[in-house]
């Protein structure tokens, strides 16, 4: 690392702790290092080096590695150590109109463990937030972790979600216009809570662990009630001004009236209730070659083009993955395909979610896990440990 000359010495002091802790994390399973291996990979003195090791961990954050083996005859080995990923855990809860789920890790983004729960789409948001700490208190029990374990917890809700957490507006779920959502949830927590938009918590899922692992730029379409989508740009989540980036679901009011549970529709009646395992059936009916759900399926397609042909347009990107109820129907894929040939100026590449449904709760661990990140290298203060 550069000389520093000058300046604040704490400052220097947590430079470098933050150097050597994420030498210690690595970026997938953390390694066991030396102090002679954490000098190559830091470029700091071995005092400092040392230094720095008890201090972290004093914290807790560091531990000396168990030496399981080694021969007795070569003499003492090298003191190894560790980043206790086991120091914290972090939460990822997926807030949905026919279910919730939450994901626990680690602090590398470990899975311990996961859980969801049905619920109906009429619930109230009180119930729907009562099902969630329900749901969050098996789980770390379950996973047998302190709640006050917890570093950072991400959320993942329908709507247009503010950056104090709450919902500007949200017509996916009842009552859910004008709900503090963050501060409701804070309350059960003693860390902090950060709420992000579905798709968006998706589209980041699939940026770390799915079909977009490659590509930085990014459009993830959320096929459900009111669809959505979720962009990256430059590998960075593109939220918009007012976070209403990717609300496709409006288009409607441009003269696309159908809504997504007539679209489906093959009794004229609309489709209900309107979730995954009702369109899957409606999918298969059109495989097996019935007319009336060829139709339907017709009608989704070609709105599902609509909506992701404006966004194409908008934004040139590399790769789109598709989605919530279309995610696993792999005939939606080449109509697709087909269609953004014929729209677009230069069609993207088009797959399904590799994630499925645990895309977005798996979307808002990772937003809990970027906090957490931020705190653990920060050194323009103390993180908190």
């Amino acid at each position: 690392m550069g000389r520093l000359t000058g300046g604040d010495p704490s400052l220097l002091r947590r430079i470098n702790s933050a150097v050597v802790l994420r030498a210690l994390r690595g970026t997938d399973r953390p390694p066991t290092l030396t102090y002679t291996d954490l000098v190559q990979a830091t470029g700091l003195s071995r005092p400092t080096v040392e230094g720095v090791v008890e201090g972290l961990a004093e914290s807790g954050l560091v531990a000396e590695a168990v030496d399981e083996g080694g021969d007795a005859r070569r003499g003492r080995p090298a003191r190894r150590f560790r980043f206790r990923a086991e120091a914290g855990h972090l939460l990822g809860i997926e807030i949905g109109a026919h279910r919730v789920a939450a994901v626990l890790s680690d602090l590398t983004g470990r899975i311990c463990g996961t859980v969801a729960r049905r619920i109906d789409e009429t619930a109230t948001a009180d119930e729907r937030l009562e099902r969630v700490r329900g749901a969050v208190a098996d789980l770390l029990r379950r996973s047998e972790v302190a709640r006050d374990s917890l570093r950072a917890v991400g959320v993942g809700s329908p709507g247009i979600v503010q950056a104090d957490g709450s919902v500007r507006l949200g017509t996916a779920l009842p009552g859910w216009t004008g709900l503090p959502l963050g501060e409701r949830l804070r309350r059960s927590f003693r860390c902090p809570v950060l709420v992000e938009n579905d798709a968006n918590a998706a589209a980041l899922a699939e940026h770390w662990k799915g079909a977009a692992a490659e590509s930085d730029d990014v459009v993830f379409v959320l096929a459900g009630l009111s669809p959505g989508a979720g962009s990256l740009i430059g590998g960075r989540l593109h939220r918009g001004f007012g976070g209403a980036a990717g609300e496709i679901g409006a288009l409607h009011l441009l003269g696309r009236e159908a809504r997504p549970e007539h679209l489906l529709s093959t009794t004229g009646e609309p489709l209900h209730p309107l979730d995954e395992e009702a369109v899957a059936h409606v999918f298969a009916l059109a495989r097996e070659g019935d007319a009336r759900a060829r139709e339907a399926e017709d009608r989704f397609v070609r709105r599902l083009v609509h909506d992701v042909a404006a966004l194409v347009l908008a934004l040139d990107p590399e790769l789109v993955v598709v989605g919530g109820w279309a995610s696993g129907l792999d005939s939606v894929l080449q109509p697709l395909r087909a269609e953004l040939e014929r729209s677009c100026l230069r069609p993207p590449r088009v797959t399904l979610s590799l994630l499925g449904e645990t895309a977005v709760a798996t979307g808002a661990l990772r937003v809990a896990l970027d906090h957490a990140e931020a705190e653990l290298f920060a050194v323009e203060g103390t993180a908190n440990s």
